[in-house]
């Protein structure tokens, strides 16, 4: 994923299916080249390279 998608994603009002390491995620936030993501399927939260985020549907 880059820093453009991120932007479209975290300024659409829909929900996008983003994934990293095959775990759902929600993007919390961006610096640089790194995101914030908190993880959907528990209260984990961990900073991220942007380009390790990724949308399923890319890629099925």
């Amino acid at each position: 994923m880059d820093i453009s998608r991120i932007h479209s994603i975290l300024a659409n009002k829909e929900k996008c299916d983003v994934f990293y390491d095959d775990r759902p995620v929600w993007i919390q936030g961006v610096n640089d080249n790194m995101a914030k993501v908190g993880f959907i399927d528990n209260f984990e939260e961990k900073d991220v390279f942007i380009q390790d985020l990724y949308e399923r549907n890319l890629y099925n």
